[in-house]
């Protein structure tokens, strides 16, 4: 979710490949893929999502494989794979789609730019923010915590067998590769980062914080289903600007807030996939995602019957993201 670098955003560039035309299709409009020059439409065929290891990127994939499979009548392949995993594999053949991308500039030049494998396929309609908070109740009880700069005064609250004689940081699954340590570090604050390992003992971890209230700090983002049961509050780092997360050793400023976007592997895109139609017309919102994510986590409803219920109850949405047919 979170990359190694984060240079400054760059500007989505037009990729010459993809062009739109607007189609009356349910009081909305639809992006069609123009397939190159003697490129003719196929059926769908086989189409392979990278499952990266967080639940709001399931929901994504479980909307999306639901209608492939029932509306389009494609074959889908579902990989769970770390999100450098997911690049490597648009550059291989094995994966087709990346389906909730998190910046991750420096992979962009990489994959996009260079060797010229991928191509960006539009925002996902999410908005990502990254950050470290601390259970409701901590908080309420003591209400300067929320200031980065005060967190040493309560350093020992934090203290674990974990954590060194530290305070303690918990992060999530270790590949989510962040900022913290650095952060810990170049703001000279008496923590070190320990991993959960997995969005599930993450969130296990803060629920358990607030329901037996015991002190806990610890990164997260939205969207996720949570953040609506338990309001976890945001503790603000140093404002984040343009550029000043651009060498990962001196950062000191807090995370960069995300318009998520999707990417697929260029062949995919070339073969002009009605898939590649759905992937790019693809997009809804944080509450939407999270409705899906809740139903996934908590019902411990299959993907299959977490996308299908938020399918019944809005197809005029996802009506706009079918390709003409």
């Amino acid at each position: 979710m979170f990359e190694k670098r984060n240079p400054m955003r760059r500007l989505y560039k037009l990729t010459a490949l993809l062009s739109t035309i607007t189609l009356a299709a349910c009081g909305g409009s639809t992006t069609a893929i123009t397939a190159p020059p003697g490129v003719t439409r196929t059926d769908c065929g086989s189409v392979s999502i990278a499952v990266n290891p967080w639940v709001g990127y399931e929901a994504n994939v479980a909307v999306v494989s639901y209608l492939l499979k029932q509306e389009l009548g494609c074959t889908v392949v579902e990989k769970d794979l770390t999100e450098d995993a997911s690049w490597e594999g648009l550059a291989s053949g094995d994966v087709d789609v990346i389906l909730e991308n998190w910046g991750h500039d420096d992979l962009k030049k990489t994959y996009i730019d260079d060797k010229k494998v991928a191509v960006e396929q539009g925002l996902t309609g999410n908005k990502g923010v990254i950050g470290w908070y601390v259970p409701p109740w901590l908080a309420e009880e003591h209400p300067d915590i929320v200031k980065w700069k005060n967190l040493n005064d309560y350093a020992e609250l934090f203290r674990t067998s974990k954590s060194g004689g530290k305070g303690q940081l918990l992060g999530g699954d270790p590949s989510f590769v962040t900022n913290d340590a650095a952060l810990i570090k170049n703001l000279k604050l008496d923590y070190s980062v320990v991993y959960a390992g997995s969005e599930d003992a993450l969130i296990a971890a803060f629920k358990k914080a607030e329901a037996k209230k015991e002190p806990l700090i610890g990164y997260f983002y939205t969207p996720q289903w949570l953040l609506s049961e338990v309001k976890l509050v945001h503790i603000p780092l140093p404002l984040y600007k343009p550029g000043c997360d651009a060498d990962p050793k001196t950062v000191a400023c807090d995370y960069q807030p995300y318009d998520l976007d999707k990417i697929a592997r260029k062949q995919f895109v070339d073969s002009s996939s009605p898939a590649a139609d759905l992937v790019k017309n693809f997009t809804w919102t944080n509450d939407d995602q999270n409705q899906v994510a809740r139903d996934i986590t908590v019902k411990k409803m299959s993907r299959d019957e977490a996308a299908k219920r938020w399918l019944d109850g809005h197809r005029p949405d996802w009506q706009k993201w079918l390709p003409a047919r």
